[in-house]
């Protein structure tokens, strides 16, 4: 048999891609309704039709699917405030649509993913970790004061008043 598809075998693979259903894909490429199914598994035997539907998939797994470099640069962007995501925010006019980069705690966490893949990190990256939650949480805390909200925040004040020079 030829490399080349007839156009109904072509029809059949395409819609097989699309529905990994080999009987209805056979009914939509016009075969019998009464020997769909067996046409359909046929047609998946045939080594032109199988080549054909392989490498169509891998044309759309290339495509379509992130690859590893791709979402390690996603999460640093994210990471970075880099990449900005849209939020609808009430107005006095009705809703409105705005941007803003991630916050602190979407930030750490793309951070967290990223030292997932690098299990040589040190201990200068956990600083910085703890650095950035403790940022995050002094925002929070602020916001919660700018809002008036209060309720539930420690109102404690710890004064460091011991001296670095101990003598005793």
């Amino acid at each position: 048999m030829s490399n080349e598809l007839t156009p109904k075998q072509k029809k059949f693979a395409d819609n097989y891609i699309e529905s990994g259903n080999a009987t209805q894909s056979a009914i939509k490429a016009n075969y019998s309704k009464k020997t769909a199914r067996v046409i359909g598994q046929e047609n998946l035997l045939k080594p032109a039709i199988k080549t054909y539907i392989e490498k169509k998939m891998k044309e759309i797994e290339s495509h379509k699917i992130m690859d590893a470099k791709e979402a390690m640069e996603l999460l640093t962007r994210i990471a970075r405030g880099e990449e900005k995501e849209t939020v609808i925010v009430g107005t006095a006019d009705g809703l409105a649509s705005t941007t803003k980069e991630a916050d602190l705690k979407t930030r750490i966490n793309a951070t967290k993913e990223l030292l997932k893949r690098y299990p040589d990190n040190d201990k200068l990256v956990e600083q910085q970790i703890r650095k950035l939650k403790a940022e995050a949480d002094i925002a929070d805390y602020k916001a919660k004061l700018l809002m008036g909200d209060t309720d539930g925040i420690d109102k404690t004040v710890i004064l460091d008043d011991l001296d670095g020079d101990n003598d005793e």
